[in-house]
């Protein structure tokens, strides 16, 4: 089954945004873990015994020139790529050696709901840039590259694919942010916001410490509103489906509650200038990579105003989608994004 239909059960995944075509294809490579020990995040606190999940597809060159990295979207992981890499696909792994990597909070690199040192809400709020931090660690210090083609990522995945060309310019020659963003405008943090706090103010939430996950029913009702545009939903939806998707969605496995804080709290603390007194303009001009950036003008989830305030100030080449799909539209435009992104990669 793909990650999304047209169905209407697709719309549970607000934290799957849009994985750009998956498809029931053979399986990924196995899960493998970097230990890069314990790290000093920007907030100064430190995440201790930090293990970082990834997947490889291809061959690594002699010269490593051919290493695409692709980081994951909010609560997706890395097993949901199968489809998406292999020979003649997105990613071409006769072509390149795609690494695909699970960022902090997860559920698979380190997060509230594994750590052994700091579990649930003792797990230390991160940031985008510490998510790339971490993975850079992973890269260089235990796959031992010291260089990469292509950064490529949607949603949560662009956000740290911005990060990446701005954080370490000189680590990578290409960037595809798909339906992510430099920093969040301001529809985007209230969403966030507003995913938060319906999981806390949730009785049953419980300081973290909950045996049932929280909100499971608001969350759902959430994802529905904003993943799409209300014209896609009722070209997709019967009236007499709404109740029944949802209560079906009620019964598949929820991502977990106090992973979903993190994250959240880590997009909404994204900010590419930040180490640039909060200038986008001096961000951009320390950007060496060259960027091509995909953006859905009706995106309701990672609204695409400040993507593309960025490309304008990078002269970065967008692909403006323009479907109703919404925050979908990586998935509903796939025909459109896949040939642009492959003529990317290889010119």
């Amino acid at each position: 089954m793909t990650l999304f239909s047209s169905r209407p059960q697709f719309r549970k995944w607000l934290w799957f945004p849009t994985v750009l075509f998956l498809t029931t294809a053979a399986a990924a490579q196995d899960l493998r873990f970097a230990s890069v020990g314990d790290v000093k995040l920007q907030s100064g606190e430190v995440l201790r015994d930090c293990r970082i999940g990834y997947r490889t597809w291809g061959q690594l060159n002699a010269d490593q020139s051919n290493v695409v990295l692709w980081p994951m979207w909010a609560s997706g992981t890395t097993d949901q790529l199968v489809g998406s890499v292999g020979p003649g696909k997105l990613l071409d792994s006769s072509k390149y050696y795609v690494i695909a990597i699970d960022p902090l909070t997860n559920g698979v690199s380190s997060s509230p709901s594994n750590s052994a040192f700091q579990p649930r809400m003792e797990f230390p709020k991160i940031t985008i840039r510490d998510m790339v931090d971490t993975e850079y660690r992973a890269l260089t210090q235990v796959l031992h590259l010291h260089h990469l083609k292509a950064v490529l990522g949607v949603s949560m995945g662009g956000m740290q694919t911005f990060q990446w060309m701005v954080s370490y310019p000189d680590f990578l020659d290409k960037a595809i942010p798909i339906v992510g963003s430099p920093r969040l405008a301001p529809y985007d943090l209230l969403l966030w916001k507003m995913q938060i706090d319906v999981i806390t103010r949730d009785p049953g939430w419980k300081n973290g410490d909950y045996t049932e996950q929280p909100a499971k029913v608001i969350e759902n009702e959430i994802s529905a509103l904003v993943l799409t545009t209300p014209q896609h939903y009722n070209q997709v939806t019967k009236r007499e489906e709404v109740v029944s998707s949802l209560d079906a969605a009620e019964r598949r496995p929820a991502f977990d509650a106090n992973n979903h804080i993190r994250q959240a709290q880590a997009m909404m603390s994204l900010d590419v200038s930040d180490a640039y007194g909060g200038s986008l303009e001096r961000a951009a001009a320390a950007v060496k990579t060259k960027v091509f950036v995909v953006v859905s003008k009706f995106d309701h989830t990672v609204t695409p105003g400040p993507a593309l305030e960025f490309a304008k100030l990078l002269h970065a080449p967008v692909l403006e989608l323009e479907g109703d799909c919404g925050h979908l539209a990586s998935s509903c435009e796939s025909a459109t994004i896949d040939p642009a992104v492959k003529e990317f990669l290889e010119k």
